[in-house]
């Protein structure tokens, strides 16, 4: 059996459905799977074993140069041809459900009442209820699984293996210290609204004696970065490249980030977290477990309107995050 998934972005979703594969697999280890997603996070897919190939589109473009439409669409056509038994549209938007009718007759997606974009199920053969409120980790299993007839409980996806590959690539041995916790902070997110005070993070490195580093994506997180590296002893890494980046959540002891692609690697490694939020829902948004927690402001989130505008995750007190980190790194030997 052939099947494409067709997820498309972002990071984090990326990683949230990941987690599936290796549910198939076990089910099913004979079973081709190809992935399609934007080009621009093909580094967070590359390496895994449990993929067999690994499609780049570049939609995004479409944006800014509309003839862009017209080539896109003779890929996915050219895709096509690889004969899918299976097209899961595991995003649940418009464009997605587009690309998974260009790649094959039999389709699955969300149903109406699962997704907010609606108008998306009409072009799917089978349709998947999933609570648009539900966690996300639960609602990516529930596409990407259920069509296979595969079960899956709370207890498996906390058993999961680690599911985030990459080659050797950055000599890590100057960064990272033999002696000291290393502890990664990841300052930055897609909305100003879900990025943690640059003043609290430096209070939070201020707090105890250890290797604190800081993982940045454009010029205004590393901005960001450097103002906490001024006022503290954290470190400001190079720009990693997401084989890189993988890489380094793999050796660090701990990370703490808000919720964006790079925080979830660490669930995704089963490396320790704390992720951070405000104007985002953290019970929907990421899964809990003994190493991997949560702080989340007071604000009250409907995960189906979102409000850009709220800053609530600036009134997080950082003596949460430091009684938190301190458990995790130091557990039972306070």
């Amino acid at each position: 059996m052939k099947i494409a998934i067709v997820k498309l972005s972002a990071m984090g979703d990326i990683i949230h459905a990941m987690v599936a594969l290796q549910f198939i697999k076990k089910a099913n280890p004979s079973i081709k799977i190809d992935w399609f997603v934007e080009k621009a996070f093909i580094g967070v897919l590359e390496d895994n074993p449990d993929i067999d190939n690994i499609y780049a589109l570049d939609l995004k473009s479409i944006k800014k140069k509309k003839t862009k439409l017209f080539s896109q669409i003779l890929l996915i056509r050219k895709y096509s041809k690889n004969s899918y038994d299976l097209v899961i549209d595991a995003q649940g938007l418009i464009k997605s459900a587009i690309v998974s009718k260009l790649l094959g007759k039999n389709r699955v997606g969300f149903s109406k009442t699962s997704t907010r974009e609606s108008l998306a199920s009409s072009l799917y053969n089978k349709k998947i209820d999933s609570d648009y409120s539900k966690n996300v980790i639960e609602r990516n299993l529930d596409i990407l699984l259920k069509p296979l007839n595969i079960e899956f409980n709370k207890e498996s996806i906390l058993e999961k293996k680690p599911f985030l590959y990459f080659k050797d690539g950055f000599d890590f041995s100057d960064i990272l210290s033999k002696e000291k916790k290393n502890i990664l902070l990841v300052v930055g997110a897609s909305w100003p609204s879900k990025m943690y005070s640059k003043e609290k993070f430096a209070k939070i490195v201020n707090s105890i004696d250890e290797n604190f580093i800081i993982a940045w994506g454009n010029e205004e997180e590393k901005s960001i970065a450097q103002t906490i590296a001024k006022t503290s002893k954290a470190v400001v890494l190079p720009r990693l490249s997401l084989n890189d980046l993988k890489a380094l959540v793999s050796k660090v002891n701990l990370l703490i980030g808000n919720d964006t692609g790079p925080t979830h690697m660490a669930w995704a490694l089963n490396i320790p977290s704390i992720t951070l939020f405000g104007c985002t829902p953290g019970y929907r948004n990421t899964y809990e477990t003994d190493i991997n927690k949560i702080i989340e402001s007071k604000s009250k989130v409907n995960p189906e309107r979102l409000n850009k505008d709220d800053y609530s995750i600036a009134n997080i007190d950082e003596n949460r995050i430091i009684e938190i980190m301190k458990d995790l790194l130091f557990e039972g030997k306070r």
